[in-house]
C-alpha cells in the first residue's frame, strides 16, 4: 500500500512539473492602453514621436515572445512630419528619394497587435504613414488613414470649349496659387506640385468617362474669371491651352488633376513574417495604399483603398495600385475588400528580373536592377533557387541555379545599391553575359495569393495582376468598371522588368460589369494574358503555363457593351468554360480588338 501511494504522489508530482514547464513555454498576452503613455486623440504636431518613443519603452519592457495588444483610444489622431522619425527607405515601384518621415513606425519586433479601436489617423504634408519593419507576428486593425491635404487636385468642369480652352473650379479644399509664369499650382505643407495629367469621373455615377483615358493638358497662360461671370460657381480658372477637340470633358465632369510622382505608399511591410492587416481603410496615399516586398506571408481582410462613403467629395483614393506585392513569398491573401477610385490596380503581385550586365566567371555574374523605381532594397538571398530568362523571346533557359552569395556590387551597402554581384552554386552556360540580353529571376521569393470576396470599380487602368508561378486563386470578386482589363497576367523583362510566369491561376465565379470602357497598356481584353515579348516570332517556347488546364477561367459573367473578353500570347494550356456573357448597350463599342477570344501563340486550348 505503501509503495501505490509513493508512486501516486510520484506521478501526481511529475504532472504538475509538467503542467509548470508548459505554463511557461506558453507566451503571455497583455493589452496596452496608449492613453497610459499620454497618446490621446487630437492635433498635437509632437504626437508621432511621442508614439513612437512610446512603442520604444513598451518594447524594451517585455519578453520578446510575449504576446501585447497597443491600444488607442477611440478618435481623430493628426500626424505631422518630425525630423525625429525619418529613415531610409528603398521601397519598390516608389521614388526613390530620401529620407522620408514616418508617422507610425514598427521596427524590429515580434508577437504585437495594434488596434485603432476605429480611429481615424491624418498625416499632413509629405509622410509615409505607416512602416512595418522586420516583424514577425504583427496584427494592425481597426483604422483609417487619410491626409488632410491630397497631393492629387480635384477640379469640376465648368465650360469646355474645345480648342478654345476650359473652366474650372477648384475643390474646395485644394489650395494653390498661379504662378509668375502663369502655372496652375497647388501646394500643401512642405511641397508643391504642377499637375500636367488627369483622371476625369462622371458626376453621378463616379465611373471614369467612356473612351477618356489619361488626360494631357497645360495649364500655362490660366487666369481667374470675373466672379459676375458664374456667380454661384465660386472662383472660377480658365485655362486657355487646355484643348478638348472632341469636348469628352462635360461641364460637371469631375478630373481629379495629378503628377506622375509617387514618394510613399500609406502602408510599408517589408523583411517581415506574418503580417495581418485586418479592417483598415487607406482614403488617401500619395503613392500605393500598401506597398510590402520581402515578406512571407501577409493577409488583408477587410483592407480597402476606398472614399469615405457615398457622399464623400472626394473621387479619389491613391495616386498609384491599391496594393502591391514585390518579391513576397508564402502566401498572400486579400479578401472582402474595397477598391475604388485609384489611379492603378487592385492588386499587382511580382518579382523582378535582374538584367545581366557582367561574366566575372563561370560562376558569377553581375545583376541589375532596370527600373528606375525599383532598386535599393534585397533581391535575393544565399541558398535561393534561381532561373535565367531571354529578354527578346521570353524563354527560360534550361535548369535552374542556386545563390552561393550575393553582395552590393556598385555600393558598399545594400541600401541603395543597384547591381549585384551573384555567385552561383552550378557553373551559368557560356552563353549567359553582358554581350547578350539576359534576366535572373528569383524562383524563392514567388507567393501563392488568393484574392476573393472583394470589389473593385471605378479605378484608372487595371482592376488586377499576378506574376507569380505559385498556385494563384482570384474567385468571387466584382469588377465594376475597372475602366481597362480588369485581370492582367503579365511579365516583362525589358520595361517594368517584373516577373514572371503563371503556371496555375484559377478565375471562377467573379463578375465583370463593363470593364475596358478606356485604352490603357495591356488592355487588349477583359481579361489580358499580356507578357511583353519583343520577337515573338522567334519563340519556341511558351510563357504562362506550361500543362494543360494551367490557366482556368470558368463560371464567370461578363456584363460587356464591346466584344472583347480573353486575350492571351503565349499560353500553353489555357481553359475558358461555363462562363455567362451578356452584351449591353450602355455605351458605345470603340475598341480595335473586335473578337470575343484573341490568341496569339497558345496551345491546348479548351473554349466553350
Amino acid at each position: 500500500m505503501q509503495k501505490v501511494i509513493i508512486f501516486s504522489l510520484f506521478l501526481f508530482l511529475s504532472f504538475s512539473t509538467l503542467l509548470a514547464q508548459n505554463e511557461e513555454k506558453t507566451p503571455q498576452s497583455r493589452t496596452i492602453s496608449l492613453t497610459d503613455y499620454g497618446i490621446k486623440p487630437g492635433n498635437s504636431k509632437s504626437l508621432g514621436y511621442k508614439l513612437f518613443k512610446a512603442i520604444e519603452k513598451i518594447n524594451g519592457n517585455r519578453d520578446k515572445n510575449e504576446n501585447i495588444t497597443i491600444e488607442f483610444a477611440p478618435g481623430v489622431y493628426h500626424f505631422y512630419p518630425s525630423p525625429k522619425i525619418q529613415r531610409e527607405y528603398y521601397i519598390s515601384n516608389h521614388d526613390q528619394d530620401n529620407p522620408k518621415f514616418v508617422g507610425i513606425a514598427l521596427e524590429n519586433t515580434q508577437n504585437i497587435t495594434i488596434d485603432g479601436k476605429g480611429s481615424q489617423f491624418v498625416f499632413h504634408g509629405v509622410m509615409l504613414p505607416l512602416s512595418i519593419l522586420n516583424t514577425q507576428n504583427c496584427t494592425i486593425k481597426n483604422l483609417s488613414i487619410d491626409f488632410k491635404n491630397p497631393h492629387i487636385f480635384q477640379i469640376e468642369i465648368v465650360e469646355n470649349n474645345g480648342t478654345a480652352g476650359m473652366a474650372f473650379r477648384p475643390a474646395e479644399w485644394v489650395r494653390y496659387r498661379i504662378t509668375q509664369d502663369s502655372i496652375f499650382e497647388a501646394y500643401g505643407e512642405g511641397w508643391t506640385a504642377r499637375p500636367n495629367s488627369g483622371i476625369a469621373f462622371e458626376k453621378d455615377t463616379r465611373h471614369i468617362v467612356y473612351n477618356s483615358s489619361d488626360l494631357s493638358y497645360s495649364t500655362k497662360g490660366i487666369y481667374k474669371l470675373k466672379k459676375d461671370k458664374y456667380a454661384d460657381k465660386g472662383e472660377i480658372l480658365y485655362a486657355p491651352n487646355w484643348r478638348d477637340e472632341k469636348k469628352t470633358l462635360l461641364p460637371g465632369t469631375i478630373v481629379a488633376m495629378r503628377t506622375w510622382e509617387r514618394p510613399t505608399p500609406g502602408v510599408f511591410v517589408s523583411n517581415s513574417k506574418d503580417i495581418i492587416l485586418n479592417n483598415i481603410k487607406v482614403h488617401y496615399a500619395r503613392g500605393m495604399g500598401l506597398l510590402a516586398q520581402l515578406t512571407e506571408n501577409i493577409t488583408l481582410d477587410g483592407f480597402s483603398v476606398c472614399l469615405k462613403g457615398d457622399d464623400d467629395k472626394r473621387f479619389f483614393t491613391t495616386q498609384a495600385d491599391a496594393t502591391h506585392f514585390s518579391g513576397c513569398k508564402g502566401k498572400i491573401v486579400s479578401v472582402n475588400g474595397l477598391y475604388e477610385g485609384m489611379m492603378d490596380d487592385a492588386i499587382n503581385v511580382h518579382g523582378t528580373y535582374l538584367k545581366v550586365v557582367k561574366r566575372i566567371d563561370d560562376h558569377t555574374l553581375v545583376g541589375r536592377y532596370m527600373h528606375h523605381q525599383t532598386w535599393g532594397f534585397d533581391w535575393g538571398f544565399a541558398g535561393d533557387e534561381i532561373q535565367f530568362i531571354a529578354s527578346q523571346t521570353m524563354e527560360v533557359l534550361d535548369g535552374s541555379n542556386r545563390i552561393k552569395s550575393i553582395t552590393p556590387y556598385d555600393k558598399e551597402s545594400v541600401s541603395g545599391a543597384k547591381e549585384f554581384k551573384i555567385i552561383f552554386e552550378k557553373p551559368v552556360h557560356k552563353s549567359i553575359s553582358e554581350k547578350g540580353d539576359f534576366g535572373i529571376e528569383n524562383l524563392t521569393w514567388t507567393p501563392e495569393v488568393y484574392f476573393a470576396g472583394n470589389t473593385i470599380r471605378n479605378n484608372r487602368a487595371r482592376g488586377s495582376l499576378f506574376s507569380t508561378p505559385k498556385k494563384t486563386i482570384v474567385e468571387n470578386n466584382i469588377f465594376d468598371h475597372t475602366s481597362g482589363t480588369a485581370i492582367l497576367l503579365c511579365g516583362d523583362c525589358n520595361g517594368w522588368f517584373e516577373t514572371g510566369a503563371c503556371r496555375e491561376v484559377i478565375i471562377r465565379n467573379n463578375k465583370f460589369i463593363n470593364s475596358l470602357t478606356s485604352m490603357f497598356q495591356f488592355t487588349n481584353a477583359v481579361i489580358s494574358i499580356y507578357p511583353e515579348i519583343p520577337d515573338l516570332k522567334k519563340q519556341i517556347k511558351y510563357f504562362h503555363g506550361g500543362k494543360k488546364g494551367a490557366i482556368q477561367i470558368t463560371d464567370n459573367e461578363f456584363d460587356v457593351f464591346d466584344a472583347p473578353i480573353l486575350y492571351a500570347k503565349s499560353v500553353d494550356g489555357l481553359m475558358f468554360k461555363n462562363n455567362i456573357i451578356r452584351t449591353n448597350t450602355e455605351y458605345q463599342p470603340f475598341h480595335w480588338n473586335k473578337s470575343k477570344f484573341l490568341l496569339e501563340r497558345v496551345n491546348n486550348a479548351e473554349l466553350e
